[in-house]
């Protein structure tokens, strides 16, 4: 293993003290194990939390800040947050009108999640909690049941994000969230595993020439092994799963995501055959992410994420925006 860190221990609190002295808008409690915005909490709004294990940088320490999250709970690496930071970090965002949870399917988070809103609830705090679970790949994984969290996240904590900041109640951002991961797919392929820190080996094996399809954000297995393909060939096998799911048409939202390990002139190439299947759908990328947002450590690959847009997703995702991983606008 080659990693650049200290200790495998020492890890994500490493992590989290360079975060915190690279990002001064950010507050970093390190006992707690919380992301906040610095500043505190805005009076009258609606606080944003979400979060999961850690590894998947920038998701989703990266999102805290102006237009998205007011908190993340970074868990250790691929292992899910504890409910006590969970309660720290709606403690610490809530500004009088509620907090909304917003919680990617895997077991271990939404039993957390869930814990962290009674406790919550029970000091006068109100919480609501959105399930995002957009992964076509699978129905039920080693992390889950149902459908895994993923690409929807990054989609729907800009869109309630974007609500939130205008001011919306608990109730209005409850809807947008859950409309968001409604109409939202996403569709994951790996060249190559990820190897933890604590671990210190691959978490799976693939032969030379071969490839995990539908492949899960910790590395969980996908809907079968296959022949590594060209860039077009992949694409086309990621977008018909997500169609045959979620026909798509109008204008879309697309995001080409690294696994971590992939370079940008990759992913350059999936969008631009992504685009191309689109468009002879009659499918128009009205807007589209291209880069690293939600990874699994070092894994080469990519997943592709697709939105049915709406005239107020569209004018919500344009709204401002200031992350240390999301900047536009202001």
């Amino acid at each position: 293993m080659k990693k650049l860190i200290n200790a495998p221990d020492d890890v994500v609190s490493d992590a989290l003290e360079g975060l915190a002295a690279a990002h001064p808008s950010l507050a970093v409690d390190m006992d707690s194990r919380v992301v906040t915005r610095a500043g505190g909490p805005r009076p009258g709004k609606v606080g944003l939390v979400s979060g999961g294990g850690s590894g998947h940088e920038p998701l989703h320490a990266g999102f805290v800040g102006y237009g998205m999250l007011d908190a993340a709970c970074p868990g250790e690496v691929f292992t899910s947050p504890v409910p006590d930071q969970m309660l720290a970090a709606a403690r610490a965002v809530d500004g009088g009108a509620g907090v909304l949870q917003i919680v990617k399917n895997y077991t271990g988070d939404v039993l957390n999640f869930q814990m962290a809103g009674e406790l919550a609830g029970e000091e006068g705090i109100e919480v609501r909690s959105v399930l995002v679970n957009d992964d076509v790949a699978v129905e039920d994984s080693l992390y889950t049941a149902g459908r895994r969290g993923t690409g929807a996240t990054v989609f729907v904590e800009k869109i309630a994000g974007a609500l939130a900041e205008q001011g919306a109640d608990l109730a209005a951002l409850v809807t947008v969230a859950e409309q968001v991961n409604a109409r939202t797919r996403s569709f994951g392929i790996a060249l190559s595993p990820a190897t933890t820190p604590a671990s210190g080996r691959p978490g799976f094996t693939l032969a030379e020439d071969e490839i995990e399809i539908g492949v899960g954000i910790h590395g969980e297995p996908g809907r079968r092994r296959g022949p590594i393909g060209t860039a077009a060939q992949l694409a086309e096998t990621a977008l018909d799963a997500i169609h045959q799911d979620l026909p798509l048409d109008g204008e879309v939202l697309v995001m080409v995501n690294g696994m971590g390990g992939t370079p940008l002139i990759e992913l350059y190439i999936v969008f631009r055959e992504v685009r191309r299947l689109l468009a002879a759908r009659g499918v128009a990328v009205a807007r589209n992410l291209v880069g690293n947002y939600v990874t699994s450590l070092e894994m080469q690959g990519f997943s592709l994420t697709v939105c049915k847009l709406t005239e107020q997703f569209t004018e919500l995702w344009d709204a401002p925006v200031q992350t240390p991983a999301l900047r536009w606008g202001r």
